[in-house]
């Protein structure tokens, strides 16, 4: 077997390895042995494949896995679901109190209460969206 497809098929090993550990080493390796695999088509001596491996992969280690993991590690910026209703304005349809009724978050009607339980919202008012407590939205007027 040639020597360029046997740094293929490690290749494709590491690559499905990556796969289910999500680390990026092996990633890394993966792409060493692929660098490997095309040195070896040019008829580069197996020594000398051996350190285009181990340089490659140590440069990819060292250097561009933080990079990588440091992009995938990012905390998320943005709120999606029902976490990015809080802070939106809410329609109110039918009078909110504090045990319950109905407002309007971006054309969907959801039940609401409001934040202060003394509170008596009527319908017609603008609300802002305080917090989302499972599939009721909890209000407060904006005047």
């Amino acid at each position: 077997m040639d020597p360029w497809l046997i740094w293929l098929i490690i290749a494709a090993v590491l690559a499905a390895a990556e796969i289910f550990t999500l680390t990026a080493a092996l990633g890394m390796l993966s792409a060493a042995a692929l660098v490997t695999a095309g040195s070896a088509a040019v008829g580069l001596p197996l020594p000398f494949q051996f350190l285009v491996f181990t340089l490659v992969a140590t440069v990819t280690l060292i250097f561009v896995r933080p990079l990588a993991l440091r992009h995938v590690l990012r905390p998320q910026t943005t709120r999606f679901g029902v976490e990015a209703l809080v802070g939106k304005g809410a329609y109110v349809v039918s009078e909110v109190t504090g045990l319950g009724g109905r407002v309007r978050i971006d054309g969907e009607e959801w039940t609401a209460r409001a934040y202060d339980e003394t509170l008596v919202i009527p319908p017609g008012k603008t609300v802002d969206v305080m917090e989302i407590n499972g599939a009721t939205a909890i209000v407060y007027p904006r005047d």
